[in-house]
């Protein structure tokens, strides 16, 4: 029984989750079309959307449902977390390696970190510095562990705290190592749509004496609107098998190392 509800769960939130693509795509759509082109009935569709609008992922209007105007579908944290999470989870088990007793570690607000909050709870006099409120609820109980919250303004969309305050306290910060992600990733440049994510990121950077990028396939082969950093301030890239070749040949003619991991299953 409770794989059967696992796996009716897991369909579920599939199903709401190719409902917010389909919104984001086109900006507004009417409930009941919504319904038909999902092949559900009226009232699991209201249910969809608001479970969906509860999540701040979109807005229920009178009979309509509408897409928040800056919300992507790479940037919104409830939406990715359960995304490509085998690919995660074998990333960030290889990650983990990376980590002393004793380090200080930086973690941005990326998704693709949440899996490594499970390996880094074994590790001795572990410090953990992060603007994600995600990341930090994962950790804060672990014991041996402290946790530093960086606050700024809050994103409820993104789950995380941003803005030239996060930039100033990350300024007083010595680390071991950064984890980090990107939204995307093209010919070894790395992209985020929103300015002041990518300026925490090469805070993130600069307060720390290595740096590891962790990146699903789903990253590549794409761009946002802001660049940020240089890959070669990574001492490595973490990637799953899924990733194209092109795009690690092209990281590693840059003179990075690319770790490439085979998910489980």
């Amino acid at each position: 029984m409770p794989n059967k509800a696992r796996s009716s769960h897991a369909t579920l939130e599939q199903r709401r989750q190719s409902i917010l693509r389909y919104v984001v795509e086109h900006g507004e759509t009417r409930i009941d079309e919504l319904a038909d082109h999902f092949h559900v009935s009226l009232m699991t569709m209201h249910r969809d959307l608001d479970d969906l609008a509860g999540r701040h992922l979109l807005r229920k209007k009178r009979g309509r449902a509408a897409a928040f105007p800056a919300l992507t579908m790479e940037t919104a944290t409830r939406f990715r977390e359960g995304e490509n999470l085998p690919a995660k989870q074998a990333i960030c088990e290889f990650a983990a390696a990376w980590i002393q007793p004793g380090n200080t570690v930086v973690m941005d607000d990326s998704t693709t970190l949440y899996p490594l909050a499970a390996s880094l709870t074994g590790i001795a006099q572990l410090t953990v510095i992060t603007n994600s409120v995600g990341i930090a609820q994962l950790l804060g109980t672990a014991p041996d562990t402290t946790v530093t919250l960086l606050g700024g303004e809050y994103r409820g969309e993104f789950n995380s705290c941003t803005g030239p305050e996060v930039a100033r306290a990350l300024s007083r910060i010595q680390a071991d190592i950064a984890l980090m992600s990107a939204t995307a990733i093209l010919e070894g440049r790395l992209f985020h749509p929103l300015r002041e994510y990518a300026d925490v990121k090469e805070s993130m950077i600069a307060c720390s004496d290595r740096a590891l990028l962790l990146a699903d396939h789903s990253k590549f082969g794409k761009t946002a609107t802001h660049a940020f950093g240089a890959i070669s301030a990574y001492e490595a890239v973490i990637t799953d098998s899924a990733t194209s070749e092109s795009e690690i040949a092209a990281i590693r003619d840059l003179g990075v190392p690319v770790e490439v991991i085979e998910p489980a299953g």
